[in-house]
């Protein structure tokens, strides 16, 4: 079989001309939602300019997107805009439009754009490179083939390990990287860079068995689960077994498991052919789809105080499913552990929970989201345990989403303009950096 698999590669491979591809698995977090947007906001986007051609993959998001869609209008007759990866693109080629080499059209998407950004692109004459945002919001590696005659950019090193590359390094914040035939050539382009890497990368988006900053990110979420034990040892105490949400929760149930000496029930199963992902479904999908995917085996949990390992809540509709499932069960009393601290505010960088109203902890504290979810008690994993465990500074992290802070100041301005207002009792209709009038004020407060 093995054989027959490399055979069937090796001649698509055979198929397309040229020696550089780049592509794309990425969510639109921008744009509509739609099956006619979606496809036509399928990456790489391509563009023209003179002599230049572009081919660009983008993971990240841009949130003064709004602002600089009329701005490339009027410099591109053909510019259209699908997401915001368009708007990458097209600020890449008005550098180029405008005399300025790679490095110099890099440098101006580092300093005009707002938002985070891992792009990796082909340039018409085979040159391919990728750059990370002056805050490495999202993560981005480069490594190397076994004989050293293929170079690779990566979100994940996990991509690198599937197939047999090794890793070089991690890019750092503000850096642009060219792929050559005698290697790597790296280029700092913003000096003293505030990084600023996405804590929620290693809660739930980062596959488990990926590395970033030379840890696996399973070992960081195990040692969420430990932290999270420390932190509620009387929970501990009422509880007699652990179950997990599958996945993201398996490995912080693991480190709950070794803290506090609990059986690990793995009572709670995933469907493994429901592959749509909760978190991203449209409103009126969601339970339909957690309904489906997960399932708990009832005589595991019947008569039991239950702890639930959960990697983070943010709607709180994956964790109020399992919950009304384990009370149908018999379950006596059920307590949420969620490794990720309370998440209080929209993420403007990649992650769709863009608007306040989403977010079940933007104006319910742990007690009145135990109640909304139906549990006996949620425990949220410290700020200080999570930093602790990452093993890295806390201002070397995006934490915005539970602390209120962001690193690029558009997104700050729209946050704290938005959260006013949603407190006050606004209803929010689109995403925060989508709303033109959001927009609007923002840019007179400058």
């Amino acid at each position: 079989m093995p054989k027959i698999k490399t055979d069937a590669n090796n001649e698509w491979i055979e198929r397309l001309p040229g020696s550089i591809g780049i592509g794309n698995v990425r969510y639109a977090t921008s744009g509509k939602c739609d099956d006619s947007a979606i496809i036509q906001g399928t990456q790489p986007v391509t563009g023209i300019t003179g002599k230049v051609q572009l081919a660009l993959s983008f993971n990240g998001n841009i949130v003064n997107s709004q602002e600089l869609k009329d701005y490339m209008s009027k410099n591109f007759d053909n510019f259209k805009y699908n997401c915001d990866s368009d708007i990458v693109c097209h600020k890449l080629l008005l550098g180029f439009k405008q005399g300025k080499d790679l490095a110099g059209a890099v440098k101006d998407v580092m300093e005009c754009l707002d938002g985070a950004f891992s792009v990796i692109g082909i340039l018409e004459d085979g040159t391919f490179f990728a750059f990370k945002d002056a805050h490495g919001i999202k993560p981005l590696c480069a490594g190397h083939s076994q004989d050293r005659q293929t170079l690779v950019f990566s979100s994940e090193t996990v991509s690198l390990d599937m197939n047999s590359f090794e890793l070089d390094f991690e890019l750092y914040p503000g850096e642009l990287v060219i792929a050559t035939k005698e290697g790597f050539v790296r280029q700092q382009l913003v000096e003293k860079p505030k990084h600023a890497f996405c804590a929620f990368e290693y809660a739930y988006f980062a596959r488990p068995d990926s590395q970033f900053n030379g840890k696996y990110v399973y070992e960081i979420r195990e040692a969420f689960g430990r932290n999270i034990v420390h932190e509620n040892p009387d929970v501990v105490k009422e509880c007699d077994i652990i179950i997990s949400v599958p996945e993201t929760g398996d490995d912080p149930a693991m480190g709950v498991h070794e803290a506090s000496g609990l059986r690990w029930e793995r009572a709670s199963r995933r469907h493994r052919y429901v592959t749509e992902r909760a978190f991203i479904s449209l409103d009126n999908e969601r339970f339909s789809t957690i309904d489906k995917k997960i399932n708990i085996l009832g005589s595991k949990v019947t008569g039991k105080n239950v702890i639930i390992c959960e990697d983070s809540i943010v709607r709180g509709d994956t964790t109020k499913v399992i919950i009304d499932k384990l009370r149908k069960s018999g379950v006596k009393k059920v307590f949420v552990f969620a490794t990720y601290p309370r998440v209080i505010g929209p993420c403007f960088y990649g992650i769709d929970m863009s608007t306040y109203g989403q977010l079940v902890g933007a104006k319910n504290g742990p007690e009145e989201i135990a109640k909304i979810i139906g549990a006996d008690g949620v425990c949220y994993l410290s700020l200080e345990k999570l930093v602790e465990a990452i093993g890295q500074p806390c201002d070397q992290l995006c934490l915005a989403c539970a602390n209120g802070k962001y690193p690029t100041p558009l997104a700050q301005k729209l946050a704290d303009t938005m959260k006013q207002k949603f407190l006050e009792g606004h209803k929010e209709t689109k995403r925060i950096y989508e709303n033109e009038e959001n927009m609007d004020k923002c840019e007179k407060t400058n």
